[in-house]
């Protein structure tokens, strides 16, 4: 084994110009209310590097071009289709009309393991919420289905950014 170099890697990723949609992973991320440039450019990557579908960017959560963003995404910025809309619910409206499952990661009174999604249940909009407070009742009153991450020890939570990879990455699988 030995460890690849840059041009090893590089040569092997997809350009901007080759991703189709029907390449990408069927699901839209809606981010509300995330306040950290570096959480939103984080998760612009780990989208990139799960090649989903779309990110919605709705509430305070800030928006690119920042350059606190792009110090963590890497250029995903331009890779991951993203829009903004003011009002989370609004958002959701729109993409339940569009077909996709509302599933928030979020700890609720009915949350189920991130493990459960079943392939026939895309396409997928995976809500993910504030650092602090976690998703809104009126988004959480939104959504099909809570998803939860189980948490072994002291803490209740992940870090926004470090939740979404591992529930994306497991959509993605």
């Amino acid at each position: 084994m030995k460890k690849l170099s840059h041009a090893e890697i590089a040569s092997q990723r997809l350009t901007i110009g080759a991703i189709t949609e029907k390449n990408r992973l069927p699901v839209v991320a809606l981010i509300d209310n995330v306040r950290s440039m570096y959480n939103v450019g984080s998760i612009f990557r780990t989208s990139d590097g799960a090649l989903i579908r779309k990110l919605v960017l709705s509430g305070f959560t800030p928006c690119p071009p920042r350059k606190e963003i792009e110090k963590t995404a890497l250029g995903a910025t331009k890779s991951i289709p993203w829009d903004y809309v003011p009002s989370p619910v609004e958002a959701l409206t729109g993409l339940r009309r569009e077909g996709y499952r509302i599933f928030c990661l979020e700890l609720t009174n009915e949350s189920g393991p991130y493990t459960s999604i079943q392939n026939s249940e895309f396409p997928i909009c995976l809500v993910v919420g504030n650092e602090i407070t976690g998703i809104s009742k009126e988004v959480v009153e939104q959504c099909d289905r809570g998803i939860q991450i189980p948490m072994f020890g002291t803490k209740q939570s992940l870090n926004v950014a470090v939740a979404y990879g591992i529930a994306i990455f497991e959509l993605s699988r």
